[in-house]
């Protein structure tokens, strides 16, 4: 028997016709659709409350885009952290679109047992590869130091990149060339809507986005993208990707899975979110719709932190 999904619950019945009405033409209109998103989300994401303090713009390095926020519940206590590292096509993109988007995914998190980091980075084309993951180096360096001041537990990580920050991510802990070892603490990697192959497709598009991160040397592209790199994936992966995607990301997330599995004999998990766009997939954290959250935590308790 087929098992119906509801679409968006929680949301009005215009809301839920306006995304499911953009998802089958997302590609048409990405900056659009992507406002329309953002618009439905932003009054319902769960926000600031007494119960989570916030803490925002702290510096881990000298450029005014080297910033990050904290986010940590009122109790005192110990906790494993939760590193977000938002999209943006590699060009454009902040940590908190408007005091909601992306800050609704860090509330959750801490409201489901973390503390939560929200990283900024510098953009392209003034901060080209691989300077992204450098800049995610610098910033796990600093929580890494500073993460027992807030409740973080440094030893536990779960590094979580969206679209261009799940470039990053997956870069920073698989690219040999980046040049840096990455924290052996980091328990997990979990990438939604992630860009790991870079490529300048004509039905990609995000090319000239592309081009300006990682270069117009379209023979280095393969070098540079995550997915060439899977092999090196040894830690517990969650791959989440939207039923409606930017073209070809989830192609090239079920790639990048295929190949970490190639390369250890273990399958990432990987879960398709129906209903839901290459923004949607984290604007819904904060309401009604659980149904991704629940299933990283499901992998972070099984695959990350399980039971003695």
């Amino acid at each position: 028997m087929k098992r119906e999904t509801i679409a968006f619950p929680g949301l009005s019945g215009a809301d839920r016709e306006r995304l499911l009405a953009i998802g089958p033409v997302w590609n048409d209109d990405i900056v659009g659709h992507r406002q329309v998103v953002i618009d439905v989300f932003s009054p319902r994401v769960a926000t600031i409350g007494p119960d989570v303090t916030v803490e925002r713009d702290l510096p881990y390095g000298p450029d005014a885009r080297h910033r990050l926020d904290v986010f940590r519940p009122v109790e005192t206590g110990t906790r494993p952290i939760v590193v977000f590292v938002h999209g943006g096509a590699f060009t454009r993109g902040v940590k908190s679109v408007n005091g909601a988007i992306y800050d609704n995914l860090l509330y959750w998190f801490v409201r489901n047992g973390f503390v939560g980091f929200n990283v900024e980075y510098r953009l392209a084309p003034q901060a080209a590869y691989p300077q992204g993951a450098l800049d995610l180096h610098d910033a796990l360096t600093w929580i890494s130091a500073h993460a027992a001041k807030y409740g973080g537990d440094p030893q536990q990580i779960i590094l979580v990149g969206h679209s261009a920050g799940g470039t990053h991510a997956a870069s920073y802990l698989l690219d040999p060339a980046i040049g840096v070892t990455p924290s052996a603490d980091i328990r997990a990697l979990v990438l939604l809507s992630a860009r790991l192959r870079a490529d300048t497709r004509p039905e990609n598009p995000n090319a000239k986005n592309v081009v300006a991160y990682f270069g117009a040397d379209e023979s280095l592209l393969a070098v540079r993208s995550p997915v060439t790199h899977a092999h090196r994936c040894l830690i517990p992966t969650f791959i989440g990707i939207a039923e409606f995607e930017n073209r070809l990301l989830d192609q090239y997330g079920l790639e990048f899975a295929l190949e970490v599995a190639r390369a250890t004999g273990r399958m990432p998990r990987v879960v398709q979110c129906p209903h839901h766009n290459h923004t949607s997939i984290v604007a819904h954290f904060g309401t009604a719709d659980e149904a991704l959250g629940q299933a990283i935590l499901e992998f972070i308790g099984n695959d990350c932190f399980p039971a003695s």
